[in-house]
């Protein structure tokens, strides 16, 4: 793991700066993309090459179609800010042939699921992302959310504070959020693509893993000691992860291995896989309140 260093805030955007389109890891629907672009595309100049829409298999094309629009949005100094269009499965394929890109203007990139690779990535380098909704999930987000996304990305202001529905494990812990998809964090754990986490607050959300699946993981963070390094954790959703005709809810496994850790810890953040995803800075320093269900955000996302 890098030493931990503070985090570069890249440039704000303006309205109708131009932005980039790119589709980094799966395929996806058509409709749902179309509604999103439309989001974007009534306050930015949006571009996007035409072979986004290719299709191999799981993903949108092929590792080198991916990785040229992915490096092609990031050094084209023309482009202010990276929308991804999906999560899915890619990004981590791409991640040893990115590690050879040579030096870039810090841009916003905005994503989360499987995007979650870029933001680790981009934090391993010093850099502030935004964890939010991907293309084809904002236009089925409020108005409001996306009205959070352009003061991410545009002002200097510091975002506002979300509120949890549960503490875990009381007590006030300060430090850069880092994190996202708790499966992809957990791939990236030995990997020269993971920041140091030390004196972070740990932001986890998943989708679709069972509550066994969930405790896998987290033990493979604590043997790997992130929860010796980390100062407190935020959970976001996590959506789908039921297990059928159980007498325990997911909730209840993840609050059992929140209060063997001993951290504080705030449950139920609405960010990630579930009906909200408010956009949070990754990288930017953050005050978690888990007594208090709090997540105050102490820098801003742009500078």
């Amino acid at each position: 793991m890098t030493t931990t260093r503070a985090f570069q805030a890249p440039p704000g955007l303006t309205p109708g700066a131009r932005v980039a389109v790119i589709a980094p890891a799966s395929a996806f629907d058509r409709a749902s993309f179309e509604s999103g672009l439309a989001c974007i595309g009534a306050r930015y100049e949006v571009h996007y090459q035409p072979g986004i829409f290719e299709r191999h298999r799981y993903l949108a094309g092929s590792d080198e179609r991916r990785l040229a629009e992915l490096a092609g949005a990031l050094l084209d100094p023309t482009i202010r800010g990276v929308f991804c269009a999906r999560g899915g499965y890619g990004a981590t394929r791409l991640l040893p042939r990115l590690a050879a890109l040579g030096p870039h203007a810090p841009k916003p990139l905005v994503g989360f699921s499987d995007i979650t690779a870029l933001h680790l990535w981009l934090q391993s380098r010093g850099t502030i992302s935004v964890h939010g909704p991907v293309l084809t999930q904002l236009g089925l987000l409020p108005a409001e959310t996306r009205e959070r996304l352009f003061h991410l990305l545009e002002s200097r202001a510091p975002a506002p504070p979300l509120e949890a529905s549960d503490t875990f494990v009381p007590g006030v812990a300060e430090g850069p959020l880092l994190g996202g998809t708790l499966s992809v964090v957990t791939r990236l754990l030995g990997t020269p693509y993971l920041p140091s986490l030390e004196g972070a607050i740990l932001l986890l959300e998943d989708v679709g893993e069972r509550p066994y699946r969930l405790d896998r993981m987290w033990t493979h963070l604590e043997l790997a000691g992130v929860l010796r390094q980390v100062r407190g954790i935020a959970l976001g959703s996590f959506t789908n992860c039921e297990e059928r005709d159980a007498d325990y809810r997911a909730a209840d496994v993840l609050r059992g291995l929140a209060r063997a850790a001993g951290l504080p810890c705030a449950a139920g953040f609405p960010i990630g896989h579930g009906a909200a995803n408010e956009p949070v800075p990754l990288g930017a320093r953050v005050r978690l309140d888990a007594g208090a269900r709090s997540l105050e955000f102490l820098e801003a996302a742009v500078a």
